[in-house]
Formats: structure tokens, sequence, C-alpha cells
């Protein structure tokens, strides 16, 4: 049963990034997001990938229960691209604080 509420907690947040990173990407814009929180999300789903390899009773049905893993390794990716848009929407914030002040 704590497996099934922890992929549901997967899927909210793996629905969660892919929107937030749709808005990143048409705002154009860095203002507003926090470098610090992406890595410490980022950090976490680190964290949480590391807990099931160490886990002997995870590892142990990992033929039957390889889909929470997998859910991982997408929120990962998820929180990746949106953190590449950041760098991009930052990127094009110090383009347009530069040419204010030409």
């Amino acid at each position: 049963m704590a497996e099934f509420f922890e992929i549901i907690m997967l899927i909210c947040f793996g629905v969660s990034w892919p929107i937030n990173a749709v808005k990143s990407y048409q705002a154009r814009t860095a203002k507003g997001k926090s470098l610090a929180f992406m890595l410490l999300i980022l950090f976490g789903y680190v964290a949480g990938i590391t807990s099931k390899f160490l886990s002997e009773t995870y590892m142990a049905s990992i033929a039957q229960k390889w889909y929470v893993l997998v859910f991982y390794v997408l929120n990962f990716t998820m929180v990746s691209i949106d953190l590449c848009i950041f760098i991009r929407n930052r990127h094009l914030d110090k383009e347009r604080d530069g040419n204010k002040n030409i």
C-alpha cells in the first residue's frame, strides 16, 4: 500500500513539472524561479533513486516493481528539462537587461 501512495505522489509531481516547464518556456524569463529550489528537487530525486537501489527489499522484487524507479527517473528528467529552460531564460533575461543599458 505504501508503494501505491508513493506512485501517486510521483505521478502528481510528474504531471506538475511539464506544466511548469511549458509555462517557463513561454514566459521567456527566469524571474520568479529559484535555481536552489530546482537543484534541491533534483537532489531529492537522486536520493529517492539511490534509496531504491540500496533497499534490499526493493531490489529483491525489482522485476515486479520496476515502474516505481521509472517514475523517479522520469521526474528527474522533467526537472532537468525545466532547469535547462531556466538557464535559457536567465540568458534571455541578461540579454534583455543588456539591451536596456544601450
